[in-house]
């Protein structure tokens, strides 16, 4: 069993930053590659950013030069500090993990950037 669960939500002003958390436990060997999605209310699922085992970043146009995507291997962990935030960051963010081919989520935590 595979589970993700995310820390570091809240609520800040705008301008300000927050560090989201992602730890995966279980059976997890191999996980790759690891990603931070959100989605806001009355939107779809969008991808924010993706780090892959051996590095290679992906990032939304919307969000790149503001959030950093990071991963410790040794403790399964994915980050995602989120700087110089904005009204339109607001969302649930949602953590995934592909191990061994299938996809796994978290359940989400709630950031609110108020303007």
């Amino acid at each position: 069993q595979v589970q993700l669960v995310e820390s570091g939500g809240g609520l800040v002003q705008a301008g300000g930053s927050l560090r989201l958390s992602c730890a995966v436990s279980g059976n997890i060997f191999g996980i790759n590659p690891m990603g931070w999605y959100r989605q806001a209310p009355g939107k779809q699922r969008e991808l924010v950013a993706t780090i892959a085992s051996g590095g290679s970043i992906n990032y939304a146009d919307s969000v790149k030069g503001r959030f950093t995507i990071s991963r410790d291997n040794a403790k399964n962990t994915a980050y995602l500090q989120m700087n110089s935030l904005k009204a339109e960051d607001t969302a649930v963010y949602y953590c995934r993990a592909i191990v061994r081919g299938s996809i796994y989520w978290g359940q989400g935590t709630q950031v609110t950037v108020s303007s």
